[in-house]
């Protein structure tokens, strides 16, 4: 996972720690990283942003010991990092579902995406993290617009024993997703989780379906799902979704088969919004929730 990334960085401190910290021999360092993050899918604010931030850091400071040096070049890497990873707002996702239920209120997710992110998948693995937690839930098919989309939704509730509130194709996604509120808040139920129709973030018209949904139902987070493989693409969607939807939170896929990692280190910095799962596998279980901590160190190591 992320093999070229972590190439790249551990080249970059062998190649800071062996040279002497003047601008005129770190430029030229940081230029060549810079190439190397773009090549990796790192949008170039974000490739800016690191080596910008590297350089004011480095800069004219006398480390000796050549050991302490890589240690100091490394530490300096973290914590630009860090700074870009980290959201300026948090989301604790069950603290907020154990807020609602004590308002005996259900917490309300919607999803959105284009097609062949996995967003239904990250549903049905959402939905198996809630059950494991002892939370009961109720999915939305709200996309009344792909073929055999609400029937996918349905073996995945059928596998997870969950109910499904659905009406035909054609039908307004925003009814569906009303009802779904409705039936969770008359039953008792915790969580709502609403799959809606995947959409190309360029079809305004689509986004302005979308749009209906989420004023309607007035989800407490929306959460974009994006494919870690789409590399620069999914930080434009991520971009696009924000500004045409809003956005709370993003939820990464098929994290496990990605060498590159320039998604994972942008969509946070792009949007301002935090990345809140991983999907690292096929199955339900295989949803990891994000820690930026542990994405640095895992590609400094």
């Amino acid at each position: 996972m992320f093999d070229k990334l972590k190439s790249g960085f551990k080249g970059l401190v062998t190649k800071v720690t062996t040279a002497e910290l003047k601008p005129q021999n770190l430029r030229p360092l940081l230029d060549d990283f810079k190439m190397t993050l773009a090549e990796n899918d790192v949008a170039f604010e974000v490739a800016d942003k690191v080596c910008d931030e590297l350089e004011k850091r480095l800069t004219g400071v006398q480390v000796k010991r050549l050991e302490d040096r890589k240690n100091f070049v490394e530490e300096n890497l973290r914590q630009v990092l860090l700074e870009v990873m980290l959201p300026k707002e948090k989301i604790d996702l069950l603290a907020k579902a154990e807020e609602k239920r004590n308002e005996k209120d259900p917490l309300v997710l919607m999803f959105v995406g284009i097609n062949g992110t996995g967003k239904t998948t990250s549903i049905a693995k959402v939905a198996q993290y809630f059950k494991n937690k002892k939370y009961s839930l109720v999915l939305a098919g709200s996309d009344t617009y792909r073929a055999g989309s609400i029937e996918q939704l349905e073996e995945h509730a059928r596998r997870l024993n969950l109910k499904v509130i659905k009406h035909q194709y054609g039908a307004d996604p925003a009814a569906v997703a009303f009802d779904t509120v409705s039936h969770a808040k008359a039953h008792g139920t915790s969580v709502v989780l609403i799959d809606t129709a995947g959409r190309m973030q360029t079809n305004q018209n689509l986004m302005s379906e979308l749009s209906k949904v989420k004023r309607v139902v007035q989800p407490d987070f929306t959460i974009l799902t994006v494919d870690s493989l789409a590399g620069n693409d999914a930080v434009q969607q991520a971009e696009e979704f924000n500004k045409c939807v809003g956005i709370d939170a993003t939820i990464l896929t098929k994290v496990d088969a990605d060498v590159k990692g320039g998604a994972a280190l942008s969509v946070t910095y792009v949007t301002q919004k935090p990345i809140l799962f991983i999907g690292v596998g096929q199955e339900y279980k295989d949803l990891e929730l994000f820690n930026p901590d542990k994405f640095v160190n895992m590609i400094l190591r």
